[in-house]
């Protein structure tokens, strides 16, 4: 049985800041208030990232706006959440975050079936001619396509 999908936020620019290596789907524990904000599609992984620190997962920046009818149980907006994986996954992971130029950068989150969850990429960094050359490729299979399309 397949689990349905739904997008709540992507982190668009990710691709064109990072070379992305791997992938790894983890949880995320939240509060009331910030899976009901989810639900509205009030998120924003812009300049967010992840950390290994003393053997768990945590996520920086991560906004999730405030629920409109939370009252004074709303939730922090910016707060630090807690990432939830396997023993093993951190582990690799941290090996390869203490390698020089590496980061765990969330990529997208969204609901499988009931629970909500993050994916992170392992990213190296791209350096600026690196950029203009995804920009060149991209612009180039642009033209080629409009060029099949016309013929």
């Amino acid at each position: 049985m397949e689990r349905e999908e739904k997008i709540i936020a992507t982190n668009r620019k990710a691709r064109h800041l990072y070379f992305i290596q791997s992938t790894v789907e983890v949880g995320i524990v939240l509060t009331g208030t910030e899976v009901k904000s989810l639900r509205e599609g009030k998120a924003n992984l812009a300049d967010s990232y992840a950390v290994v620190k003393d053997g768990e997962l945590w996520l920086h920046n991560f906004h999730i706006s405030p629920f409109k009818h939370g009252g004074t149980h709303n939730h922090e907006p910016m707060r630090v959440r807690k990432l939830l994986a396997h023993k093993k996954e951190i582990r690799k992971l941290s090996v390869k975050l203490k390698e020089k130029g590496f980061t765990l950068v969330p990529l997208r989150v969204y609901f499988s079936g009931r629970h909500v969850k993050v994916e992170l990429g392992l990213a190296r960094g791209k350096k600026m001619f690196d950029k203009r050359e995804s920009v060149k490729r991209r612009d180039t299979e642009r033209e080629l396509q409009r060029y099949i399309k016309r013929s």
